[in-house]
């Protein structure tokens, strides 16, 4: 199965060794985005100033493979606080259109940022 990178310069760019997405066989997966600039900068501010430079980044990478996160059928999110849970929800819910896609929602140590988004999303019939 041929695989193809997908990258835009209306995310930022990636933080390491990784493409901002890979095609392959009628899927497509996200690299996990955060609060950043498009330029890379960190997003400053409040959990829902950077969560929603998230799933934009996200929806960003999403329309580079040629979709949207409404083909999202699967989505990882970690957070480093979950007293954010609901507000989170609140935010994923004006991105992700229903039926939402299947998704795991944990803690984790981030380093420096409150969110990070990952996703599959099914281009293929």
């Amino acid at each position: 199965m041929a695989k193809r990178a997908i990258s835009t310069d209306s995310a930022p760019p990636p933080g390491g060794v990784y493409s901002q997405a890979i095609a392959a066989g009628g899927l497509v997966f996200l690299a996990g985005q955060g609060p950043f600039a498009p330029s890379g900068e960190k997003v400053e501010g409040s959990f829902v100033d950077q969560a929603r430079q998230t799933f934009a980044n996200l929806a960003a990478v999403a329309e580079a493979a040629g979709g949207s996160l409404a083909d999202a059928v699967r989505v990882g999110v970690y957070l480093r606080d979950m007293g954010n849970f609901a507000v989170m929800n609140e935010i994923y819910r004006e991105f992700f259109p229903d039926p939402p896609p299947a998704r795991t929602t944990i803690q984790s140590n981030l380093p420096g940022f409150e969110i990070e988004v990952d996703a599959v999303l099914s281009l293929g019939d």
